[in-house]
């Protein structure tokens, strides 16, 4: 985005700001869609890392782009700080569901394997 040939600040700033408008938007659907389910009882940390600190980064672009669009020497490290951010929010994101998903199926096996009907010993 910022390699491109820009002729001014213009550009940049109005495609920042409209990428954490976005994703702003995107993370209130998501926590939406969070509250209201009811398979899964999100605990602290599912809350943090899904739902507020998403929603952070995006604002740190709406605000990014309305600084860089004020020539603000601070906006391209506050750009630069909040995509990080959305990278290891993605990374614990996924890690956290692979993890999420390897000890549920542990789980329901070891539930089946309990339930299921021992076999009788044959004389």
């Amino acid at each position: 985005l910022f390699s491109a040939p820009w002729e001014g600040l213009g550009g940049p700033s109005l495609s920042v700001v409209a990428t954490g408008l976005c994703g702003f938007l995107y993370s209130v659907v998501v926590l939406r869609r969070a509250l209201r389910q009811r398979d899964y009882k999100p605990v602290l940390e599912d809350w943090i890392w899904h739902a507020a600190l998403p929603i952070l980064a995006y604002a740190a672009f709406v605000y990014a782009g309305f600084e860089l669009w004020r020539r603000s020497i601070d906006a391209p490290f506050i750009i630069g700080g909040a995509t990080l951010l959305l990278v290891f929010i993605g990374i614990h994101n996924a890690w956290d569901t692979v993890t999420y998903v390897a000890t549920d199926r542990s789980r329901r096996r070891e539930h089946a394997a309990r339930r299921a009907p021992t076999p009788e010993p044959t004389p």
